[in-house]
C-alpha cells in the first residue's frame, strides 16, 4: 500500500510539472505576441502616412521576388498581402523597428531557394541557440541602425509558409527594398567558371588562367554578393615557370571572407589552395590559417566553398 501511495504522488508530482511546464510555454508565447503586436502599435506612432502607392522600383522587386519564390518553393512560401504603413519620421521609430525585427518572435529566414532542402523560416528564438541568437540579433539591429534613416518607408507583408500565417516589416525608398527578414534572409545562388589562355603565340612564356566564382542574389534576380578565386600559371611547352592566385569575396548587407596561396608553383603543373564564404548578416564566418578553411556559424543564408586547384599547360 505504502509503494502504491509513494507511485500516486510520483505520478501526481509528474503531472503538476507538465501541466506548469505548458503554462509557461503557452504564456511565453502569448507574451511574445503581445509584444510584437504592441510593437507595431507603437511604431505606426512613429509613421508619417504616405502615398498608398507603392514604388515602382519596389513593387517590380516584390513581384520578381513573388515568381522565384512561387518557382523554386511553389506552395511551401507565398506573399498573400502587403499593405504600406507609412515612412520612419522619428528616432524613436527606428529604435522600434530595431526591436521588431529581432526580437525573438519575430520571423525569419535563411537558404538558397534554387535549393528548397536548405530553406530554413521559423521565429528567430525559435530556430538558434542563445549564442546564435544573439548574434543574429545583433546583426540585424546593426543593419537597422546603418541602413534604415527617417523617411525610410515601411510596408507590411503578409505570408503563408506551410499553411502557417505570419508577417514581416519591409524598410524600402525610392530605389528599392531595403530589409525585410524573409526577402533579405533568403539568396538565390550561382556557380560559374571559365578558363582562357593567351592569345600571343610570340611569347616566349605563355600563360593559362583558371576562374571559379560563386554569385548570391537578391530574391528579385539582381546580383548581392559573390566569392571567387583565379590561379594563372606561366609554361613554355610542358613546364610551368611560375604561378599565382587571387582571391575575392563582397556581399550587400551581410559577410564575406576570402583566402588563397599558391601550393606548387612550378613543375607540370600550378596548384593553389582556397578558402572562400559569404553569409547574411545574422551569421558570422571564421578564417581557420591552420587548415586553411573558412566556416560559417550562426543563422543565415550562406555559401563557404574551401578546396584546391591545379591548372595543368
Amino acid at each position: 500500500m505504502k509503494k502504491l501511495t509513494t507511485i500516486f504522488k510520483l505520478f501526481m508530482l509528474a503531472s503538476v510539472l507538465l501541466l506548469s511546464s505548458c503554462q509557461n510555454e503557452s504564456t511565453e508565447v502569448l507574451q511574445e505576441d503581445t509584444t510584437a503586436r504592441n510593437s507595431v502599435a507603437e511604431l505606426k506612432k512613429e509613421l508619417t502616412p504616405s502615398s498608398l502607392s507603392i514604388p515602382e522600383a519596389v513593387q517590380t522587386q516584390l513581384n520578381d521576388s513573388k515568381q522565384n519564390i512561387e518557382k523554386y518553393l511553389r506552395a511551401n512560401l507565398q506573399i498573400t498581402g502587403v499593405s504600406v504603413l507609412g515612412q520612419l519620421s522619428t528616432e524613436k521609430g527606428i529604435s522600434i523597428s530595431k526591436d521588431l525585427i529581432s526580437n525573438k518572435g519575430s520571423y525569419i529566414a535563411s537558404g538558397n531557394i534554387t535549393d528548397p532542402e536548405s530553406v530554413k523560416i521559423g521565429k528567430i528564438g525559435s530556430i538558434n541557440s542563445a549564442e546564435e541568437l544573439s548574434e543574429a540579433q545583433k546583426g540585424l539591429t546593426d543593419l537597422v541602425a546603418q541602413e534604415v534613416k527617417t523617411n525610410t518607408g515601411v510596408l507590411e507583408i503578409t505570408w503563408n509558409h506551410k499553411g502557417e500565417q505570419f508577417s514581416t516589416l519591409c524598410f524600402y525608398n525610392s530605389n528599392g527594398i531595403i530589409w525585410d527578414n524573409v526577402l533579405g534572409g533568403l539568396i538565390m545562388m550561382d556557380r560559374g567558371s571559365t578558363i582562357e589562355t593567351s592569345k600571343d603565340t610570340q611569347a616566349k612564356v605563355a600563360s593559362k588562367w583558371f576562374k571559379e566564382w560563386w554569385t548570391a542574389k537578391w530574391l528579385w534576380g539582381s546580383k548581392r554578393g559573390e566569392i571567387g578565386y583565379q590561379i594563372t600559371i606561366y609554361y613554355n611547352g610542358s613546364t610551368v615557370s611560375n604561378a599565382d592566385v587571387s582571391d575575392w569575396g563582397n556581399i550587400s548587407l551581410g559577410k564575406a571572407k576570402s583566402e588563397s596561396k599558391i601550393l606548387k608553383r612550378t613543375g607540370a603543373y600550378g596548384q593553389c589552395k582556397y578558402a572562400l564564404g559569404l553569409c547574411t548578416p545574422t551569421g558570422s564566418l571564421s578564417f581557420n590559417s591552420n587548415n586553411f578553411t573558412v566556416s560559417f556559424s550562426g543563422l543565415g543564408s550562406n555559401i563557404v566553398s574551401n578546396g584546391t586547384k591545379s591548372l595543368y599547360p
